[in-house]
């Protein structure tokens, strides 16, 4: 009925049933978002790592916090993985993580703000304090209708910011500030909204926190900010972005470097987020999310530093209109970049999984690979991964892998630590890929 309804009545009624539930929902749970300081972040990649390293520092910084993110919630003492399959929640159940935020006694609230949720006015009833801007790369095109409109939608974050009042907490007047990354080519964009204070943060270009001496290890990263060395447990320059981006949220609130490089060096991984998975195998398996072309790019970056033998490449693509382009793009970089690639279910919704199958398979038979031998496309996504474990083992078994001394690589990617697959007429089938990989790998292995 409800798809009916978006499909019969115009877009302006649609926008204003929207925001008027938006503020329904404000309104009766009594306006939590004006009782705390609500940090907003968007962008295409990093933004559910980037919201878990605001929310440890400013934890470690004394204060309670909470946040929701596409990987997981937080509210003050209880931390629980997103299961409801969606970055950003309804009006009404934004609201009400956000009351109980306040009833914990929070201080801050940090929100990971998609698209999708400002383009459903989601964000209208949020009392936003501060917007973070991190990256901006291609992806919801076919929803937002172009690049342009995608990015003015992450646009009506910043330009929301400073729509809704000033604060008062603990006596003192919150400013509204926008954080912006830089060396992002959209940077401008988001730092013309009007704001209080505009903070930059960068690599490559002046900023007000530019990372310099920049080592970047297997086991971790290191870099300097005037006066201080930081170091990360995280891996890639994509970390160390997301660390600039939390750094500056946190010294615009005043913490001092000691507790942010205390944070920091506290702070292990992300679930679903570059997570090995560890059963005593002799061969590596990781689980991480990279649903689009830019994040898999950056992840196969990352992945030079370990110089793996094999790389088996497990992946799919989402359905429900979401990007139908960028399907054998995605089979096409996988190929460039893996040995063996196995095409697999991901989120199909009401599309044809098979049809989303083959045309990410198709990318790869376009750079080359070969069906059944090294490309195979399975439905099933357990039977995908048992698959890319039986050639993992067959390789690690080999003469030639034991002189090698070099491990493989199982690489499962699409949906990090997503609880469900989502098909057809709105149903959810229970899943994780980690707990997956585990339960096959100890059919095989011994847990060490």
């Amino acid at each position: 009925m409800k798809s009916l309804l978006k499909k019969l009545l115009p877009s302006f009624i649609i926008g204003w049933y929207h925001q008027v539930l938006a503020i329904l929902a404000m309104v009766i749970y009594g306006n939590p978002s004006g009782k705390l300081i609500v940090i907003g972040v968007t962008g295409t990649n990093g933004k559910t790592t980037t919201v878990n390293l605001i929310g440890k520092i400013l934890e470690e910084a004394g204060h309670k916090v909470g946040w929701t993110t596409t990987a997981n919630f937080k509210m003050a003492d209880q931390e629980w993985l997103n299961d409801k399959k969606m970055t950003m929640l309804g009006r009404w159940q934004t609201q009400k993580l956000l009351s109980g935020m306040v009833k914990a006694g929070c201080k801050y609230a940090i929100i990971e703000t998609s698209s999708e949720g400002i383009k459903q006015y989601r964000h209208i009833g949020i009392n936003y304090d501060m917007a973070v801007f991190i990256n901006l790369t291609p992806e919801h095109l076919e929803a937002h209708g172009g690049f342009e409109n995608y990015k003015k939608a992450k646009g009506e974050l910043f330009r929301h910011l400073t729509n809704r009042p000033h604060k008062i907490i603990d006596g003192k007047q919150i400013d509204k500030v926008i954080i912006a990354n830089a060396d992002d080519e959209h940077a401008n964009f988001f730092l013309n909204f009007a704001a209080d204070k505009k903070i930059t943060y960068s690599i490559n270009n002046n900023s007000d926190f530019r990372a310099s001496e920049i080592k970047i290890e297997a086991s971790g990263s290191d870099f300097r900010l005037p006066g201080s060395n930081f170091r990360i447990n995280l891996i890639g320059q994509v970390n160390i972005y997301n660390a600039l981006a939390a750094m500056a949220v946190a010294k615009s609130q005043g913490v001092d470097d000691k507790t942010i490089q205390q944070a920091l060096a506290d702070f292990k991984n992300m679930p679903g987020r570059f997570e090995w998975i560890e059963s005593g195998q002799p061969f590596k398996v990781m689980v991480d999310y990279a649903p689009e072309p830019e994040s898999m790019t950056k992840l196969y970056e990352t992945l030079k530093l370990f110089n793996f033998n094999n790389i088996i490449h497990v992946l799919g693509s989402c359905g429900g209109g979401r990007d139908k382009a960028r399907q054998p793009i995605m089979g096409a970089l996988a190929a460039q970049k893996a040995d063996y690639v196995i095409v697999t279910n991901e989120d199909p919704y009401d599309d044809d999984p098979m049809m989303i199958i083959d045309n990410v398979a198709q990318g790869a038979l376009d750079q080359g690979k070969i069906l059944n031998q090294n490309l195979f496309k399975i439905e099933d996504r357990r039977e995908a991964i048992a698959k890319a474990i039986s050639l993992a083992k067959e390789e690690a078994e080999s003469s030639e892998a034991q002189q090698e001394r070099r491990m493989n690589l199982i690489l499962i990617t699409g949906k990090g630590c997503e609880q469900y697959i989502c098909v057809a007429n709105g149903q959810k089938i229970p899943w994780d890929d980690r707990k997956v990989a585990r339960e096959i790998l100890s059919a095989n292995y011994l847990q060490k």
